[in-house]
């Protein structure tokens, strides 16, 4: 379906990001992953995304240096001649009550989650506008549309995220390119991990348990979502079937928003 596309998705050495660059070339789109750190994590991630026979590529742009989100999207282009689809996926957390909220993690936190999707847009729309397509997906979250405590950055972020989407999506409204958010809820990505790790420690309580507890308090399914499902919403909001969603935030969260 997506053959002859590209795309570049930020934050795809692993979870979320990962599963969705992984669907993408398993619909026949070259794919540049992105993430920066650990090396051997780079390569396992382009040889994961590279079984199905399409072109993959790298970057490892720090995505909260605007000059090196510029510089990836050129590379992209240069890469594989354009920026069919992008998918602003890089995102990073830190919980605290807000008086004791580092100020550095706040500004990190804003950066990566939030203006890396400004930034990365703003240097990647006018190539899709020329070549007369073009998808963007935001990762953002069911904290773009409700809160929790202790994660004021993240939850500011991310209701960026969906603000900035539905503008986009009106200045686009009668071009070929379309901008949507996926808002996922509870997903066991590394980052979550960390989260389970924390309270089981805690609270002296089994890995198990401290997920049950996660999931009971907010998700009502009581089952994370997977990279995959949301991986799957990706592959659908970049066809032609969904040429007139624009602006939408779409939840995937078991019920979190439905209460």
């Amino acid at each position: 379906m997506l053959n002859g596309k590209s795309a570049l998705v930020t934050g795809s050495t692993s979870g979320i990001g990962l599963g969705i660059a992984q669907a993408l070339a398993a619909q026949g789109a070259h794919v540049m992953l992105n993430g920066f750190g650990d090396a051997q994590a780079a390569q396992d991630a382009v040889a994961a995304v590279a079984t199905g026979g399409a072109r993959v590529a790298y970057h490892g742009a720090d995505m909260s240096r605007p000059a090196e989100i510029e510089a990836m999207v050129r590379a992209c282009e240069a890469e594989f001649g354009g920026v069919d689809i992008l998918v602003n996926n890089a995102g990073i957390q830190h919980v605290a009550p807000v008086e004791e909220f580092p100020a550095e993690r706040w500004d990190a936190i804003i950066a990566i989650n939030l203006s890396s999707v400004f930034h990365a847009t703003r240097a990647a729309l006018p190539g899709m506008k020329a070549r007369g397509f073009g998808r963007i997906l935001n990762v953002a979250s069911v904290h773009g549309l409700v809160a929790s405590a202790q994660k004021s950055a993240y939850v500011a972020a991310k209701h960026g995220v969906i603000g900035f989407t539905k503008s986009v999506a009106l200045e686009t409204a009668t071009t070929p390119v379309t901008v949507n958010a996926i808002c996922p809820g509870w997903v066991l990505t590394p980052l979550v991990q960390k989260q389970v790790d924390a309270r089981a420690e805690q609270a002296g309580i089994s890995q198990d348990e401290a997920k049950r507890q996660l999931l009971a308090e907010k998700q009502p399914s009581l089952q994370f979502t997977t990279p995959e499902e949301l991986a799957a919403l990706a592959v659908f909001l970049c066809s032609p079937a969904a040429a007139n969603i624009r602006g939408a935030a779409i939840n995937v969260d078991g019920g979190w928003v439905a209460q």
